[in-house]
């Protein structure tokens, strides 16, 4: 599952953005959703991996792979269908909880399930 937090920059979703990135904590990777490397998608969108203690080098995979690209392109395809306004892509950021069920194996469902949530 996931928690979807969209705002302005200048608002506290952006004070919440800056936090994720700059206040890591152990078990919590936070990452920027990226749509091929070195290109974030627009708004901004960090991931707050909703992890524990007892993670699997496997499941950190999933977090960067299709848990990352999913929740990049679902952003990417709402300011795409105008969801998400294309003039204001510059100027909100998003938060993304993301939950990823430690005995989920299958990294294609874990791309739909967190794309078509987040879309």
């Amino acid at each position: 599952h996931i928690d979807l937090l969209i705002g302005s920059k200048d608002g506290p979703v952006g004070t919440a953005f800056a936090n994720a990135l700059a206040n890591q904590s152990h078990g919590h990777s936070n990452l920027l959703a990226v749509l091929a490397p070195n290109l974030i998608c627009k708004p901004a969108t960090v991931l707050d991996h909703q992890g524990d203690d007892q993670e699997t080098w496997g499941k950190r995979c999933r977090m960067f792979g299709p848990a990352q690209a999913s929740v990049a392109k679902a952003v990417a395809d709402s300011v795409a269908a105008g969801v998400i306004p294309k003039d204001q892509a510059e100027t909100l950021v998003i938060v993304c909880g993301v939950f990823i069920h430690p005995q989920a194996k299958d990294d294609a469902k874990i791309y739909q399930y967190n794309y078509e949530a987040v879309k």
